[in-house]
């Protein structure tokens, strides 16, 4: 597996970014799509959430790699937020916040976000939500369900995401009918996982303020470097086909996902783990012809 670093840029007209990222697919760091004038930046911290919103009760989400079968992992806890945000602030862990949406709990918090929107208005500034997660947490490698181009910015923290594209699913040991690797990426096992030998990613590690833009469709594996935060908001996908996918993920393969396994259970798990790796030895042939 090999990663090279995700470039950055600054001022970046919309132009240049559509066409040289956006309509290219390929990811890229920004380092003022969210205004450094925007309030956030002065206001927002963990004192100020547990002020507004400590008493709020929310699930916390553990370390995926243990529900592999499952598009989406069960919550493990649930707890105040400011019990949360006082557990990360002291110690390593696992525990994070998946899709927490304080915007909405708290939809005055948008007023204090000013993006320089390169998308030329195709984000979704009404739909933001928020990851929390402690030093050593991680988000298994997956791909997002509806397609979407994505925006993560970071506010507080640092993370390192890994990035690769929808073309080498195959080689990742993607889980039919599902939409994450089966493969340990940060440790691979190469002889159990050969096809991750010829993997090719990017590396980014963004600080607060940076935006990682990951386009439609692209594999996505994060780890908290720190603890932290950040802010994700989405732009449609751009292309009929992708749009099709996205609709036909949320519209029918995870329906049809839980309703075998709800049927067959085990076998309908190894039947997919037998079709993963059928897959990526098909990968593998191509690569070397």
């Amino acid at each position: 597996m090999k990663l090279s670093s995700v470039p950055k840029v600054r001022k970046i007209s919309s132009r240049n970014f559509q066409n040289q990222y956006m309509k290219l697919r390929l990811p890229v760091i920004l380092e003022d799509f969210v205004d450094p004038n925007s309030p956030a930046f002065q206001k927002w911290n963990y004192d100020y959430f547990k002020e507004i919103a400590g008493n709020h009760k929310v699930n916390i989400y553990g370390s995926d790699l243990e529900s592999l079968d499952r598009v989406a992992s069960k919550p493990i806890a649930h707890t105040h937020f400011s019990e949360y945000l006082d557990l990360i602030s002291t110690q390593p862990t696992e525990q994070r916040l998946f899709l927490f949406n304080l915007l909405s709990i708290k939809p005055e918090l948008k007023n204090d976000l000013y993006y320089n929107d390169v998308t030329n208005g195709k984000i979704l500034k009404w739909l933001p939500f928020m990851f929390f997660g402690g030093k050593g947490s991680i988000t298994r490698n997956h791909i997002d369900i509806d397609m979407s181009h994505v925006f993560i910015t970071q506010f507080q923290g640092i993370k390192k995401i890994w990035l690769f594209p929808w073309e080498q699913s195959d080689l990742m040991y993607k889980l039919p009918y599902n939409f994450h690797s089966l493969a340990n990426i940060k440790e691979p096992d190469y002889n159990e996982y050969p096809a991750l030998k010829y993997v090719k990613g990017y590396e980014a590690i963004i600080h607060p303020g940076e935006t990682l833009y990951i386009p439609s469709g692209w594999w996505h594996y994060i780890q908290y470097e720190t603890e932290g935060y950040s802010v994700s908001i989405r732009a449609l996908p751009s292309s009929l086909l992708e749009k099709w996918r996205g609709f036909k993920n949320l519209v029918m393969i995870r329906h049809f996902d839980n309703a075998m396994r709800n049927l067959f259970k085990e076998k309908w798990f190894h039947f997919k783990v037998t079709k993963a790796h059928r897959k990526a030895k098909r990968g593998m042939v191509r690569i070397s012809k």
